[in-house]
């Protein structure tokens, strides 16, 4: 009977040759949302399916934990001491197996995965607003002299002279390309309450390797090789 009700569950599963699932990512190197991803999964066999994916996620620095300055004349902030943003862009190929397969309507389902695939890196200059007046004492009005820059903290080494940083997008028309590579392993747990609707979390290790250095600091400790630990919330369809 049970070995009855257990193949006609799986039967039941494989009738879904598709899936289509999207989520949030938060990882170790990002702040309190890493980036997105989607994911595009299809029936290979009993237990195992193919997978494409793209998870966009900014990196960051240790060195940017805790270095949020504040101007007192505008009330802006900046990052003290960065020169780029790191946004990393991760098509990638992967396999899941299904260790534990969750009842119709109940459970938990828990798959193993792994993936890998290229990286482009997206070295954007990190831009402030710099004030160059010359002025001193009371600063009447009409003589400043603000300026928006890439952050350099040996040229800008006065703080209470930054205005705050110039935006999000002020960078990126002077964006640098980096190919890079990545792999990533972990675990996800489904807990759909549907068959057709997908529910659940990832947990995984991921690896990412440059080239050269990516300089996002630059009086810290730079490096090529980024490691993180991510979670994952995702929801999606099969079909």
């Amino acid at each position: 009977m049970f070995v009855s009700t257990a193949w006609a569950q799986q039967q039941d599963e494989e009738a879904y040759r598709r899936e289509f699932n999207y989520g949030i990512n938060f990882n170790s190197n990002g702040g309190l949302i890493g980036g997105g991803m989607i994911k595009a999964s299809q029936y290979l066999k009993p237990n195992w399916s193919k997978f494409w994916g793209l998870e966009i996620v900014e990196v960051k620095h240790p060195k940017e934990k805790g270095n949020r300055v504040f101007s007192q004349e505008t009330g802006n902030s900046f990052i003290f001491g960065k020169s780029n943003y790191l946004y990393a862009l991760r098509p990638h190929y992967g396999r899941e197996y299904v260790f534990f397969r969750k009842a119709p309507e109940s459970g938990v389902q828990v798959n193993g995965i792994f993936a890998g695939g290229p990286t482009i890196g997206l070295l954007v200059p990190y831009y402030i607003v710099y004030d160059y007046s010359s002025y001193t004492g009371p600063r009447p009005g009409g003589q400043t002299d603000y300026r928006t820059e890439q952050y350099d903290p040996i040229k800008h080494d006065s703080n209470e002279r930054i205005r705050g940083n110039a935006g999000f997008l002020s960078g990126f028309g002077q964006t640098n390309f980096n190919l890079g590579l990545h792999a990533k392993g972990g675990l996800s747990f489904e807990y759909g309450r549907y068959r057709e609707d997908v529910t659940g979390v990832e947990v995984g290790f991921l690896l990412e390797a440059y080239p050269k250095k990516m300089i996002l600091v630059p009086r810290a400790n730079n490096t090529s090789l980024f490691s993180s630990v991510y979670l994952i919330l995702y929801y999606g369809r099969r079909k």
